[in-house]
């Protein structure tokens, strides 16, 4: 049976890759990733010497198609994304969600567990994790009302992934929505990397914070319940 390693790895320090994956990464017949580029940052680092196929949320069905028929004709193959856990939030689960449809019990889908921005930002948020809502990305535009409402409405900790685009607007309509004012919230930035930086307090206080140090970078946002 052809297996299908859905491979964690590293959201910026590229020592926070684990044991089992460099084993996996090495082994696999082809590694399934969302640019050549970066990932190919991490194997020459560990030398891996795989064939590197690109798959990303652009990719075409015959993409797809292609990836399938490797697994019919028994290839073991790795999937991995630019950082992070595949899936989360990420392409990976459609093409866990088509190789469950076309290949049922033909394939294993095997994960290996490793980083994500989402669990790194939770576990140093100082915010009740014991549940939480994952709410990925918000709308750029349509929907984004609703969104912030969402969270003002929730009973556990909400976190999402913000880029450097859109930080300030995302922290200055959290800071003007309504029961969520006076939220704490935990603002992390660059998570694992060299200016990794934490900020916290209520969304106005994280944003003059903010505008007082940098907006580049990717971040996670951890908003406390109500």
């Amino acid at each position: 049976m052809s297996k299908l390693y859905i491979v964690a790895t590293p959201i910026g320090n590229l020592e926070d890759i684990t044991l089992r994956a460099l084993r996996i990464l090495k082994e696999v017949d082809l590694i399934l990733c969302e640019d050549t580029r970066k990932t190919r940052i991490l194997t020459d680092k560990y030398g891996i010497s795989r064939p590197l196929l690109s798959y990303h949320q652009h990719s075409k069905l015959q993409r797809i198609e292609q990836i399938i028929k490797f697994l019919k004709s028994g290839k073991n193959l790795a999937l991995v994304s630019d950082a992070g856990t595949p899936g989360i939030s990420d392409p990976g689960g459609k093409l866990v969600e088509e190789v469950l449809r076309a290949m049922a019990d033909e394939a294993e889908i095997i994960p290996i567990p490793g980083p994500s921005a989402l669990t790194a930002a939770a576990s140093i948020s100082g915010l009740p994790t014991d549940k939480f809502l994952f709410l990925g990305f918000p709308p750029h535009k349509k929907g984004r009302n609703k969104f912030f409402q969402r969270i003002a409405g929730a009973d556990e900790t909400v976190i999402f992934y913000e880029s450097t685009y859109r930080i300030i607007k995302t922290l200055n309509e959290l800071a003007e929505t309504r029961n969520l004012t006076e939220r704490k919230i935990a603002v992390c930035r660059e998570l694992t990397k060299m200016f990794e930086t934490i900020y916290r307090g209520t969304a106005s206080e994280v944003l003059e914070k903010l505008k007082a140090d940098t907006t580049k970078g990717e971040f996670v946002v951890v908003v406390g319940h109500k």
